[in-house]
């Protein structure tokens, strides 16, 4: 888990993430992970500083050629003038390797895999990520079957505190 470091003026500082999206951990069996960059305006990447972004909602897929997140919400910034302020849901282009791309294209064609955002979060280089994960979507009973195995995981955790 990355660092969280706060700064006095409330923003963020590098390696903490800004936006999780866990319920894609349940609803999808997470098959290979993938760091790609993010094309924003300034004033996105100040609001991601404050931690004002939702990714709960967002979609990844391809356009024309290329990947890109649609529909995650990163809120304007509250400081900017009204003509410097950027559409909260706009598409928004993901950097990635050409091979990578390949791959991930691949494997949605040929094998039905989802791509879905994982989180965001700023690197040690203060450099604003997105986490995407090739995935296949869960069946109910496996996700009654992940629950069980979560509840029985905290139950014996329980039960080992209360034995020491």
């Amino acid at each position: 888990m990355a660092k969280k470091k706060k700064v006095k003026s409330g923003l963020i500082s590098t390696s903490q993430t800004v936006a999780e999206n866990k319920k894609a951990r349940f609803d999808y069996e997470i098959l290979d992970t993938f760091e790609a960059g993010i094309m924003l305006k300034g004033t996105e990447v100040k609001s991601l500083r404050l931690s004002q972004c939702s990714i709960k909602e967002s979609y990844v897929g391809p356009k024309d050629g290329e990947i890109w997140i649609f529909n995650a919400n990163i809120s304007e910034y509250s400081q900017a003038g009204p003509h410097l302020q950027h559409n909260t849901t706009r598409p928004r282009k993901l950097l990635l390797h050409k091979r990578e791309i390949d791959k991930i294209m691949g494997a949605v064609v040929r094998q039905g895999m989802t791509i879905v955002a994982t989180k965001i979060y700023f690197n040690e280089h203060g450099k604003v990520k997105l986490e995407i994960a090739l995935a296949k979507g869960k069946k109910q009973h496996d996700k009654r079957q992940s629950e069980k195995q979560r509840d029985w995981s905290k139950q014996k955790q329980r039960l080992l505190k209360t034995q020491h």
